[in-house]
């Protein structure tokens, strides 16, 4: 009997391919952002006095009253229903990694009873879903329901389906944040103030400080048909099983090379539905390994970009579906070529239009840029393991360190220009600081400092933390990851370096130091205390590993112990004195995480055992018989002698079979009584440290005598996809 594989690959192969022509009659600024009730669309539906009134809050950081939200209510629903709009929103981001939506159609009932439509302030403002199931890592009982859902107006409404989605933060009845979006705000808050305070320290004009994200997402694309034939890519977005096809990424010709037409239409597809949503997708690509692809926008306010990025996510599942294709957002989908990242290029923006991680012509912005530079450089050093917890996961843990990804150990990368002038301002004798003056050579005036530094070193590929010109480039981030785990500590551990720097250059000059040199005797001390997070080599090689471990960096590879950051003491006062997490909060996030992993990897288990057992035996079995029975009736036919001779591949094959069928029967029930005992643990790290330490060591076992029966096996019975077809798109 013909397999589900070979049916869906037929059905591949009989479909004819239809190109979408959505929106490429026209250019794209004519419908960017349609379903976005923009600042402009809130200007033409809201009054003057009420836009005033609204920039104000904003600026200020003040609440909006309920007078106010009652006529952005209205302006909304106006909008919304000449757009055909029936039902609204509260759009949130729970710590399942996931975004959230309950919907409620606008219509009431009046006292005399007619049904009219209606969205009020109060409704705007708050909401109340069921908050008992969403991941709260023991901030409240599962019998404790009561959540809230609070409408951010820093980040704009939009449509889908005819549903009016408005961004909103999570939080539990006692005011706990159960989302990322409440930190994430909390920690560009502390940024703003921070960062704000050192600016004046050289210009008095920067009243306020952004984030600017531009993240790029990586991604694979399956044939929908031969994914929904994959039980463990339906489960996990994952294959568990899978022998490597003889042709994948080694030839280097998928890279930046032609879109496949499925591919592409999709592409289309998405980009146009982006683009009405708001979202600035400027580019598209192949990536390095077949069947792989990846999409980047433009840079915006960060908050807006992380929404930006969940919302694509979910947008590309759907597209993909309509083009009978499947989108796959795990760290590595596929063993032994290039794993999904998500590269979070982060930078600091002032209202007066500097870009703080810019170097300039003007010697003061570049003292600025100095500035920014070493403290951010001394954040990620005193950081550098709570920003490995950050995007650490049983997902991300298969791809860091393999196949084009950064490594587990966290590092800068600089380049040539700026290691040699950090180098030079580290061998600077300390006591001509103290005379009040500064070295002509240290004053960065663009004579003697060529302008460092735009476009002006090579990548480096395997740096988890790099800096690319203008901007320092999180290349770590897992492809499914929400954006906001990373930035909420990379954020908060930058604001409380900021204020650090801001006091000691207080101090000096109060020790009766010239402004220049007190700014420089602080940067060379954290230059020197800073020096062991950069590295300029190949995150890959061996003696990396070992020169990292000289130097004290973490290469700690299994997540539980990893996720111990978020308990460190001094983490726990940073995230509290920045006002970003109560210790609660923390606390929290960490045990989330913990769950996370050992739920992730429970249900790998119980997928694996599922295949081996009821797919992958039987059809070894099947085909062990077919060979059998051949070698009976090669018997019959010859003589013992030639038997021997002609016989010993379909013998040895038999064995074999016998041989791997043996040992995943054993090695799975092994797998399952060591499931049994983590699954008894109560004590959340130790049942994860059990689950990553006797549970998950079991996976490759299996899979090698799995791959090793795919190719013994007659390839018309196998019963999965292989790499060979679910990696070249047709």
């Amino acid at each position: 009997m013909p397999s589900l594989r070979f049916d869906a690959l037929r059905s591949i192969l009989n479909d004819s391919l239809t190109e979408m022509s959505i929106g490429e009659s026209s250019p794209v600024s004519s419908y960017f952002g349609k379903h976005v009730f923009s600042r402009e669309k809130m200007e033409r539906y809201l009054s003057k006095e009420a836009n005033k009134e609204f920039d104000q809050c904003l600026e200020a950081n003040q609440p909006i009253s309920l007078r106010l939200a009652d006529q952005i209510a209205t302006a909304m629903r106006t909008w919304a229903m000449e757009n055909g709009v029936t039902h609204y929103t509260h759009w949130f981001q729970p710590l399942n990694g996931a975004t959230a939506e309950k919907h409620d159609a606008f219509f009431e009932f009046t006292s005399d009873n007619h049904a009219i439509e209606r969205f009020s302030g109060k409704l705007l403002v708050q909401q109340e879903p069921d908050a008992s199931s969403f991941p709260s890592g023991g901030m409240r009982n599962t019998f404790e329901a009561r959540g809230y859902t609070g409408w951010d107006p820093s980040s704009p409404a939009f449509i889908i389906d005819k549903t009016l989605c408005i961004p909103s933060v999570f939080i539990s009845y006692k005011g706990d944040s159960l989302d990322y979006k409440t930190p994430l705000l909390r920690s560009r808050k502390a940024i703003d103030k921070a960062a704000t305070k050192v600016c004046n320290i050289l210009d008095s004009t920067v009243k306020s400080v952004a984030i600017t994200l531009g993240w790029e997402q990586e991604y694979f694309i399956v044939d929908e048909r031969l994914y929904q034939t994959r039980p463990d890519l339906v489960l996990t977005e994952r294959t568990l099983l899978g022998h490597a096809a003889a042709k994948n990424q080694q030839l280097e010709d998928h890279y930046f090379g032609t879109i496949p037409a499925r591919v592409q239409a999709f592409m289309k597809d998405l980009e146009y539905r982006a683009h009405l949503l708001g979202i600035p997708i400027k580019t598209r690509h192949n990536e390095v390994a077949p069947g792989q692809f990846e999409c980047a926008p433009i840079f915006e306010e960060l908050n807006i970009a992380v929404d930006h990025n969940q919302l694509l996510m979910d947008l590309m599942n759907r597209v993909a579906q309509k083009h009978k294709l499947r989108v796959l957002l795990h760290e590595k989908p596929f063993a032994g070529i290039n794993g999904s990242g998500k590269h979070n290029n982060w930078s600091l923006l002032t209202n007066t239009g500097i870009n703080l991680l810019s170097p300039k012509g003007d010697p003061q912005k570049n003292l600025l840029f100095l500035i920014f530079l070493i403290n951010i450089i001394k954040a990620v050093n005193d950081n550098a393991n709570l920003l490995k917890a950050s995007i650490s996961s049983a997902s991300n843990e298969h791809r860091l360190g393999a196949n084009e990804a950064p490594p587990a150990i966290m590092s800068i990368f600089l380049g040539t220009e700026l290691t040699n002038l950090l180098d030079e301002i580290e061998k600077t004798d300390a006591a001509t600081f103290k005379t009040g003056t500064v070295p002509q050579k240290l004053k960065l005036d663009v004579a003697n400092i060529p302008e460092i530094l735009l476009d002006n070193t090579d990548r480096n590929r395997t740096s988890p933390f790099a800096f690319t010109g203008n901007r320092f480039e999180f290349r770590a981030v897992g492809s499914s990851a929400n954006c906001a785990a990373a930035m909420i500590a990379l954020n908060t551990a930058v604001a409380q370096q900021l204020e650090y720097f801001f006091n000691d250059y207080s101090r000096q000059l109060s020790g009766g130091l010239s402004q220049e040199s007190a700014i420089y005797a602080i940067l060379q001390r954290y230059i020197v205390e800073s020096k062991k997070i950069r590295f300029e080599g190949n995150g890959y090689s061996r003696e990396w590993i070992e020169e990292a471990e000289r130097r004290g960096l973490s290469t700690e590879r299994s997540v539980p112990l990893i996720l111990n950051a978020y308990l460190d003491a001094k983490v726990t006062d940073m995230f509290s004195g920045q006002k970003v997490f109560s210790p609660q909060e923390l606390h929290a996030r960490y045990e989330i995480r913990l769950e996370t992993f050992v739920k992730n990897l429970q249900i790998e288990s119980r997928v694996l055992g599922d295949l081996c057992i009821n797919h992958i035996v039987p059809i070894a079995i099947r085909y062990q018989n077919i060979l059998i029975e051949n070698l009976r009736g090669m018997k019959e036919l010859i003589s013992q002698g030639e038997f021997e001779e002609l016989c010993r591949p379909q013998l040895d094959a038999v064995r074999k079979i016998s041989h791997h069928i043996a040992q995943i029967q054993i090695l799975v029930n092994n797998m399952i009584e060591a499931r049994k005992k983590a699954n008894a643990i109560t004590d959340i790290f130790e049942k994860a440290q059990c689950y990553d330490q006797k549970v998950k060591p079991f996976f490759e076992e299996i899979r090698d005598h799995v791959d090793k029966l795919e190719m013994i096996c007659d390839d018309k019975i196998w019963p999965l996809p292989k790499y060979r077809e679910l990696l070249f798109i047709r």
